[in-house]
């Protein structure tokens, strides 16, 4: 459960240790070396510099011009990560926090930023002491780096703000006196280095993907238990079919239902109807097009987990200190955009095959319940579903088309990669209740099928989950249904 800041990051599954209960981050030599390396650069360069160096002599933004003393650049510093701590709005989820330290952390360690080695030392210690800055969802464009959600995540550093710690949010300054932190002294552009930077929505973004990943995997074998309580046919996923349009998710798709129904004796059995809805017949199209979008979105996201983003950048070794725009999270706003579209879509088609499973077709009972009228059965939770679903579509619009001037028409394109990366998190929690809810109905949709049986893989699957949810006879109350499926679908 150790998390090598050194390492180069090759897939997100590097970055799942953080997530762990009792992880730690190593700040490992070569980066010590780096850090200290650009640190004494910086400090060397600063004693001969005549001319302004933005954010290091200067203010910031449209203030780029006006020079500042030097005896008051460390509280320039200072005065920057107060003045910015503005983020508002729900508070951001712990483990989410988790990576925004490690990934800033990492971001640090490459050795372009210019920030004292004890800095990172102080955000590795309160990473392996489980103390978290408190941090909240709104008030980042996306594009001078995340600035108001990581000056409030390094506001402890300087003994201010608030944590997490032990299960209580508590005043930094008290966490930080139980461990003997004095507060941190910010050299020149450490603010700056702290602030600008993508570690908000990349955290986001990281997240996002991993549950999205996982939801992939359970929407194959939630699909498959459908097609198979729906009396569905295999032809479909022949794979010769999908050989001759050779999109790998496609493949791989059609391998999995196959893979996942092998041995049902309702697959194998004659059927009536010559034909499936899109539905259950296009699950091979519609989910691998989404996997294909994540393998490229991982693919993004991955090459900024390897990345310096802050501002300016220090080049020692070039003898530059360079003003530019690592910060714009234009890459990582557009693929967010396009994580929550490819995600919504396995939503979209899920709730149409529940819509399919309770319609009274292929000798299912109207609703999967008996006595419908005296009984309402499963009317209802397709109507939940077709609610999330609908709002998942309003929450497709794109945020990276959107740009707002800001600091006087200096900052004139943002990304809004942030407000991306959020609504993302909304629309794949939603999709994980839209799967849970087809689960639902999926599972009392195949006890119709007795006393034939499904696959070796959908039985298990369907005797766990009948542990924590029964098949409902007449009429119950399904909210905790619903909510006991996603922690069934959590549990995998």
């Amino acid at each position: 459960m150790v998390f090598e800041i050194n390492q180069k990051i090759h897939s997100l599954k590097d970055v799942k240790v953080l997530l762990q209960e009792g992880s730690r981050i190593v700040l490992g030599p070569q980066a010590r070396k780096r850090i200290v390396y650009c640190r004494e650069y910086l400090d060397s360069r600063m004693k001969t510099q005549k001319e302004p160096i933005y954010g290091i002599t200067t203010g910031f933004g449209s203030l780029c011009n006006v020079s500042i003393d030097p005896e008051d650049l460390s509280q320039l510093q200072k005065n920057l990560v107060m003045s910015h701590a503005c983020s508002i709005g729900e508070e951001v989820p712990q483990e989410i926090v988790k990576l925004m330290m490690a990934f800033k952390i990492k971001s640090l360690s490459y050795g372009y930023s210019g920030v004292q080695l004890k800095t990172v030392e102080r955000l590795v210690e309160m990473f392996n002491n489980k103390v978290y800055p408190v941090v909240y969802q709104q008030g980042s464009l996306g594009a001078s780096g995340d600035l108001a959600p990581l000056a409030n995540m390094c506001l402890p550093l300087l003994g201010l703000g608030e944590v997490r710690y032990n299960g209580e949010k508590l005043p930094a300054a008290q966490v930080c006196s139980e461990f003997g932190w004095e507060p941190i002294t910010l050299a020149s552009k450490e603010g700056l280095a702290l602030l600008n930077g993508t570690q908000f929505m990349l955290s986001f973004a990281v997240w996002n993907l991993l549950k999205a990943k996982r939801l992939m995997e359970q929407a194959d074998m939630i699909a498959a238990l459908s097609l198979d309580a729906f009396d569905g046919r295999l032809e479909p996923f022949t794979h010769g079919v999908h050989a001759i349009r050779p999109h790998n998710g496609q493949i791989e798709t059609a391998a999995a239902i196959r893979n996942i129904l092998a041995g049902s004796e309702i697959a194998g059995r004659p059927k009536q109807h010559v034909q499936d809805p899109y539905s259950f017949r296009c699950v091979p199209q519609v989910h691998g097009a989404s996997k294909d979008a994540l393998a490229h979105i991982e693919n993004v996201f991955v090459t900024e987990l390897n990345s310096a983003t802050d501002n300016p950048t220090i080049l020692p070794d070039e003898d530059m200190i360079v003003s530019a725009g690592n910060f714009h999270g234009q890459p990582l706003a557009i693929n967010l955009d396009f994580l929550a579209i490819a995600i919504a879509e396995i939503g979209s088609i899920s709730e149409r095959r529940t819509y399919q499973l309770i319609s009274g077709k292929r000798e299912l009972p109207s609703f999967l319940v008996a006595r419908p009228g005296l009984n309402s059965g499963f009317m209802i939770p397709q109507y939940a579903q077709a609610s999330v679903v609908s709002q998942n579509k309003m929450l497709c619009m794109p945020n990276s088309v959107d740009t707002v001037d800001s600091s006087q028409g200096q900052e004139d394109h943002v990304s809004m990669g942030a407000n991306a990366a959020t609504k993302c998190f909304r629309v794949v929690n939603n999709v994980e209740e839209i799967l849970a809810i087809e689960l639902f109905n999926a599972a009392q949709a195949l006890e119709f099928r007795r006393p034939l049986k499904s696959s070796p893989i959908i039985e298990e699957l369907v005797a766990e989950y009948r542990k924590i949810v029964n098949f409902i006879e007449v009429d119950e109350v399904m909210y905790t249904h619903i909510n006991n499926t996603v922690k069934f679908l959590q549990s995998l």
